[in-house]
């Protein structure tokens, strides 16, 4: 995994909901977004180089779209499992052995 990742989960007026999902969509950074269940509206997935660009995304570019009210943010460490695990790639990488 190359630069920062992180899942950050949103809070949103209810009213504002589609006006901050389409704001979200157009942010280069945001590699994943799903409006959810339970006790966020929102959650995404975020890739940054460094934690500088994370914070500058997410204090000039997400907390100022009109209708996010907060929200909560969890770097990831290390994957595990999925599609940017580095087992993963390896396996997708090695040509299939017969």
């Amino acid at each position: 995994m190359s630069g920062l990742l992180a899942f950050v989960d949103i809070f949103v007026e209810s009213a504002q909901m589609d006006d901050v999902v389409a704001a979200l969509k157009k942010l280069e950074n945001l590699e994943e977004l799903y409006e959810v269940t339970g006790e966020y509206d929102i959650v995404t997935l975020l890739s940054a180089s460094d934690i500088e660009e994370f914070r500058e995304v997410l204090k000039n570019k997400i907390m100022k779209i009109k209708g996010v009210k907060s929200t909560v943010s969890s770097i990831v460490l290390k994957s595990h499992k999925g599609p940017r695990c580095e087992d993963e790639l390896e396996k997708v990488k090695a040509p299939a052995r017969q």
